[in-house]
């Protein structure tokens, strides 16, 4: 069995993924590594540059892995393609080729969102985790769930944050994933807010009663998925399904 690279997204460190602890088969390798500047790791001089991420996260990131990247960190996991040899699957949860849609997350909404994290850092996150439980079956739940996992601190440097809405803004892995030589898979939520919904119909799994954080509504389902990937990381990309 591979074990599993758990990456998170934005505005979240790796305590997002602490739900799924109890639901993992025995003897299944799980790490969640912080990216630079979260929960204390060291921040990278210059946030936005992927090659400097790649240098910071070669060790976290291996090739026998699979690499399961969450919203911005699905993103970025597919971008670091392009720097570092290729895991043994790639998984996207909640996120496409891109992030910005005009049935999602418009460009206009996004830069509104990082005019808003400019003039309050703390005020502009907590509106962004009660954007993206929308979705969830019950929202309320979530977000006590999710504050008792985070807390209310900033979990980053501005800096990290604000370069994290730049790759949000403007990264597109349309190309490294089409190069990729490792198999991919995308999992999204049925009821995710952020994503357009052509983008969810396009997902090889769905996740009922889940919007952008099934690891916190649907934990034992969202861990039996990636566990089955783990078990299998070359089988064939299976047909979109339920």
């Amino acid at each position: 069995m591979t074990s599993l690279i758990l990456l998170s997204g934005w505005g979240c460190d790796a305590r997002i993924w602490r739900p799924l602890a109890p639901h993992w088969p025995h003897g299944l390798e799980v790490k969640a590594p912080d990216w630079p500047g979260y929960a204390g790791r060291p921040s990278l001089a210059d946030p936005t540059s992927l090659t400097d991420l790649a240098d910071a996260m070669a060790e976290d990131l291996p090739a026998d892995a699979v690499w399961v990247g969450w919203s911005l960190g699905g993103l970025l996991a597919g971008a670091l393609l392009d720097h570092l040899p290729a895991p043994r699957a790639l998984v996207l949860l909640g996120i496409g080729e891109h992030f910005v849609h005009p049935q999602g997350v418009s460009d206009t909404a996004l830069a509104d969102f990082q005019r808003a994290l400019r003039r309050s850092p703390d005020i502009a996150r907590e509106h962004f985790l009660r954007r993206q439980l929308a979705g969830e079956p019950d929202p309320t739940g979530s977000r006590c769930a999710l504050r008792e996992l985070l807390g209310t601190a900033l979990p980053a440097p501005f800096a990290t944050l604000d370069a994290g809405l730049e790759h949000l803004a403007h990264l597109d892995i349309h190309h490294c994933l089409s190069a990729a030589s490792c198999p991919v898979q995308r999992i999204a939520g049925a009821d995710d807010p952020l994503l357009a919904p052509e983008v969810i119909a396009r997902a090889d799994q769905r996740i009922e009663n889940a919007g952008h954080c099934p690891m916190l509504s649907q934990p034992q389902r969202l861990a039996t998925r990636l566990a089955s990937v783990a078990t299998a990381p070359d089988a064939k990309r299976p047909e979109p399904t339920s």
